[in-house]
């Protein structure tokens, strides 16, 4: 038999700890830093829609102004009944929540583009446009890292917007920025309590 020193391999083999399957990811840690980023989001949800409405004039900075039934087709509403969000399961709901938010991103920087045309002088309007894109963003990694965690795939991020129709009136795209800042505040609600459902389902 030869002695160990000749044989570096077998010293190596000795030396180095037995190799064991790595440790599962809880997702209690990416659950816990979604739902905080969440919450803070919420709380400016509501400043930026009015901060929006506010430099855009009439009719859309009248008091009480509101147009619920405007939409856009290439940005998901929030608004689902309760048996239908009651039915999903964590796969989907996660799901729905990062396809929108990758929406909102694409979205919000159209919007921060359309604001810096139109309202090239208000510079707390397009840091705010520019401040919920970034958490937008943040929010998505958050997702991604609780779907990681709980073994589920990440949807591939995709153009959302499509073709763009860069002729559109001033008005058009006010009521364009207008439903993106609005689903913004709607989408972010519902991330939150889709996140508490999750963040009781997996305390830390």
């Amino acid at each position: 038999m030869y002695p160990l020193k000749d044989s570096p391999l077998c010293l190596l083999s000795l030396l180095l700890p037995p190799l064991s399957p790595a440790a599962p990811i809880s997702p209690s840690e990416p659950i816990s830093q979604a739902y905080s980023l969440a919450l803070y989001m919420q709380k400016n949800t509501s400043t930026l829609l009015q901060t929006y409405l506010q430099y855009q004039g009439s009719p859309f900075s009248d008091p009480g102004f509101s147009a619920p039934e405007l939409q856009l087709s290439s940005l998901p509403p929030a608004a689902v009944s309760f048996k239908i969000w009651h039915a999903m399961d964590d796969a989907e709901r996660l799901n729905r929540v990062q396809e929108a938010f990758l929406a909102l991103t694409q979205h919000l920087q159209l919007v921060g583009d359309d604001q810096s045309d139109l309202n090239p002088g208000s510079p707390i309007l397009l840091t705010q446009l520019g401040a919920a894109r970034l958490r937008a963003q943040g929010l998505m990694g958050n997702m991604a890292a609780i779907m990681t965690a709980l073994g589920l795939p990440i949807p591939p991020e995709e153009d959302t917007l499509g073709l763009v129709p860069f002729g559109a009136s001033t008005f058009e795209r006010k009521c364009r920025g207008y439903i993106v800042t609005r689903e913004y505040g709607h989408w972010t609600d519902r991330a939150v309590r889709d996140l508490a459902l999750l963040k009781a389902k997996y305390p830390a």
